[in-house]
């Protein structure tokens, strides 16, 4: 009778004991939601800031890694920025007719075309650098520099996490994903 009465008392305390929070959390798939949700919302306002620069979403990637490595082929650029071929090929090509680059052939070898900035895609460097401080800065109003840092090492642990298993399972697999 003790233990029908403690268990009784805890119906009517309120603290039955009920699933941790962290598997509720996970099991209802709120943490993919979340993390889905803010980051569309912060591409979507970083995408707005990069329009101010004449940049689509994705363009600015392409801007900054030639800033830091001038004369990639399509391939590297391609391979360094996670995306297919024929997509880095399209992104190049209307990023040369919006004037921000330009192809050349390679000094070494005929076959392979390089891409460069041009003088107006290296002044961009500097207004893509403010459009992102500022879509960042946006994103973590109300947090404190201590919660920023932990927010970046969390989802550096995410990544690590999440890439781990995406090695997994392209190890069980006849073809690779993406």
């Amino acid at each position: 009778m003790a233990k029908k009465d403690k268990s009784e008392k805890k119906k009517k305390s309120g603290k039955l004991k009920t699933a941790p929070k962290d598997d509720m959390l996970l099991a209802h798939g709120d943490l993919g939601m979340m993390m889905t949700q803010a980051a569309r919302s912060f591409r979507t306002a970083q995408t707005r800031r990069l329009a101010q620069c004449g940049l689509y979403a994705g363009q600015e990637g392409v801007v900054l890694l030639l800033a830091s490595e001038n004369g990639l082929s399509t391939g590297v650029l391609a391979q360094k920025l996670g995306v297919k071929a024929p997509t880095m090929t399209r992104t190049i090509g209307r990023m040369e007719a919006q004037g921000f680059l330009e192809r050349k052939g390679s000094d070494t070898d005929a076959r392979l075309t390089k891409v460069y900035l041009t003088p107006m895609g290296q002044a961009t460097v500097e207004r893509i650098f403010a459009a992102n401080k500022a879509a960042e800065q946006q994103a973590t109003q109300g947090m404190s520099g201590k919660d920023v840092k932990q927010l970046l090492k969390l989802l550096a642990l995410m990544d690590r996490n999440l890439h781990g298993a995406r090695v997994e399972i392209e190890e069980n697999m006849e073809e690779p994903i993406g």
